[in-house]
């Protein structure tokens, strides 16, 4: 696989400062039943990496430090695929946070989870599960034959268990990501042809849909240098960027925790190895833990970023929770 942090160190991003944090996304692990060609993370069914039992207890008692954490945002890989995940989801709803779980749907179906839903539903998490397109050929095409059909599977059980139903408090969102390197249609118009189309087709109901922009990283990033494509998809980026969208990207106030238990600005910024506190361009100084420090500590640092963090400001915006901004970007509709 093809490197992309030297293409992408040497940046004329604007400059961040943290937040509070409020949000914990926390990987898991990289082990995943899927092996998406979009997959930011390389995950895939053959990764080993998954977080620690003891690495979890770490978690719950920063979590107890940090009264300002209000979400905790659980992701992979496949995040259900480890063994302490339920734990950790029963743990932390305890606690009285709001939990995450980024889902790609086929999981519910996989041997030994297929009471997952259920369990999703009887303590209240939140699920935002991968739809890159309503229709089947799209969704085949980027995350391999057969998962449309088991992704409206699920949606239609998750439905059936009261998610997105007009007076539950159980939250289905779907994930959008272009098929290719473009930047993602408006939102808003996504998501009516979204509601229509899964409607009419399947009676499916959700709550929001999320446009998310392709990160020039990992496996989609890789694959745009095979293809002779990077830089062209990065002049669309830097040429797209919003100063409007730097006010509200994710960074501020998310923090993002590997499954080793080391601290990222965010989740591209781990998969690219750049931890937390360290400066662009300045590898080895040690990488801060989640036993060493407090949320309160890391407000006012500054967020370590480079060219990739276009992706976040380009035309509408993406974040783990969409669009940011007004829908300034025309592309591809899901279904051409």
């Amino acid at each position: 696989m093809h490197a992309t942090l030297p293409l992408l160190a040497i940046s004329s991003f604007p400059a961040l400062r943290r937040r509070s944090v409020e949000t914990l996304q926390v990987n898991l692990g990289y082990r995943c039943n899927q092996s998406c060609l979009h997959c930011h993370v390389n995950a895939g069914p053959q990764r080993k990496e998954e977080m620690t039992a003891e690495t979890i207890e770490a978690l719950l008692a920063f979590i107890a430090a940090s009264p300002e954490v209000k979400v905790l945002d659980l992701t992979g890989g496949a995040p259900e695929l480890n063994r302490h995940f339920r734990r950790l989801v029963v743990a932390a709803r305890q606690r009285g946070l709001r939990v995450i779980d980024r889902c790609n749907l086929t999981i519910l179906e996989e041997p030994g989870h297929e009471d997952l839903a259920d369990f999703l539903a009887e303590h209240g998490v939140e699920v935002v599960a991968s739809l890159p397109c309503y229709l089947e050929e799209n969704v085949d095409r980027q995350r391999g034959k057969g998962t449309f059909d088991a992704s409206i599977r699920g949606l239609q059980r998750l439905n059936a268990l009261g998610y997105a139903a007009p007076d539950s408090d159980l939250i289905l969102n779907l994930v959008f990501n272009p098929q290719g390197p473009t930047l993602p249609p408006p939102q808003e118009a996504l998501t009516a042809a979204y509601r229509e189309h899964l409607g009419q087709e399947f009676g499916i109901v959700f709550n929001d849909l999320f446009t998310l922009s392709n990160m020039p990283i990992q496996r989609f990033g890789s694959m745009l240098i095979s293809k002779g494509q990077f830089n062209s998809y990065m002049k669309l980026l830097r040429g797209a960027h919003r100063d409007a969208n730097l006010e509200q990207v994710m960074c501020r106030n998310l923090l993002s925790i590997d499954w080793q238990g080391y601290l990222y600005d965010c989740d591209f910024n781990q998969q690219l190895g750049l931890p937390l506190g360290q400066a662009a361009g300045k590898p080895g100084q040690p990488r801060l833990h989640i036993t060493e420090v407090s949320a309160a500590a890391l407000e006012g640092r500054a967020i370590r970023v480079a060219d990739h963090c276009y992706g976040c400001t380009a035309g509408q915006g993406s974040s783990c929770g969409g669009a940011l901004g007004e829908e300034v970007a025309a592309a591809p509709i899901c279904g051409s």
